[in-house]
């Protein structure tokens, strides 16, 4: 008998099991399609350098097939990496080219408390189905004054393909079903990093725009990258090929260049956040401030005053 689901657990939008399948396909050619992981594990490794901390113990997770953790293989930055990754394919890959890799889903972490002092993750967790769970676990297994930094895309990643396919599926069938993955936004970024207890977060974003001969490249490149949509059973239905082939049509109206080429937008959520300790700075408690911030005002519009 199965037992009953349990009324306070995130819902399961995503079938991991298919994620990592889809993963496993794609780990022997990644690096063909690798060119977003790439681009946004420089950009991290970018940050990490911009600290003046070294780190003893780092974590990557979702890493594929080397991800930061490649990049950072060799420096002064981290004395030991660890890669991990849902997919066996891809961490197998990763052990061939020398890295410490094992199979990790980052939803449950295997780790103890206060393991590392780094954690990184690029462009992985936002198939996990218990996000806001998976950013807590996160800030447990760093050790106090632990920093971690992650990226994953946001709400406006492939707002092109998700405006063709939604005029596409309603004008044929009249309806709509799940064909994208849902993202979060900056600011629901910005909340769940509160939430799960990190001090000083920081939360930006890029957007980065990649350019096709036509919307079956950039499929083909999604399904490279083992990103196609792995919605949990009963939640997604197949893609009728004349959907399809009216937001091709609907893909080249309306978001070619002069060239005929067609753009496709990935947005990308920067996160940032130390695990707390005393020896971090302390916003000042409410009523705590010397100044008033109407004295301040009056000052300066004194001051404007005597100039005029």
């Amino acid at each position: 008998m199965t037992p009953p689901a349990d009324p306070k657990a995130p819902p399961r939008l995503f079938n991991r099991d298919l994620v990592v399948r889809r993963r496993d396909r794609a780990a022997q050619h990644f690096q063909e399609f690798a060119f977003l992981k790439a681009r946004v594990s420089r950009d991290l490794v970018d940050r990490l350098d911009d600290t003046t901390r070294t780190f003893r113990s780092g974590l990557e997770l979702g890493g594929h097939d080397g991800g930061v953790t490649g990049m950072l293989e060799g420096s002064s930055k981290v004395r030991d990496m660890l890669l991990t990754d849902a997919s066996p394919g891809m961490v197998a890959q990763a052990a061939a080219r020398g890295l410490n890799a094992e199979p990790v889903d980052e939803e449950a972490l295997p780790y103890a408390p206060a393991s590392f002092d780094l954690v990184v993750s690029a462009l992985s967790l936002h198939w996990v189905n218990d996000l806001p769970g998976t950013l807590v676990q996160v800030r447990r297994v760093l050790e106090p004054d632990g920093l971690f930094v992650g990226a994953l895309p946001g709400a406006g990643t492939l707002g092109e393909l998700r405006t063709c396919l939604v005029e596409a599926e309603t004008e044929i069938m009249g309806g709509l079903s799940p064909r994208l993955s849902p993202l979060p936004a900056l600011s629901d970024m910005a909340a769940l990093m509160q939430r799960a207890g990190f001090a000083l977060p920081v939360v930006d974003r890029d957007s980065v725009t990649v350019r096709y001969d036509s919307l079956f490249g950039l499929l083909a490149d999604l399904k490279g990258m083992g990103e196609r949509a792995a919605f949990a059973p009963g939640m997604g239905q197949p893609l009728p090929r004349r959907v399809l082939m009216r937001a091709a049509e609907l893909y080249a109206q309306k978001f070619s260049d002069p060239d005929g080429r067609v753009r496709a937008t990935f947005e990308i959520i920067y996160l940032s956040g130390w695990s707390p300790a005393p020896s971090q700075p302390k916003p000042l408690k409410p009523g705590s401030a010397t100044a008033s911030l109407a004295d301040a005002v009056r000052r300066q519009a004194g001051r404007s005053n005597e100039g005029a």
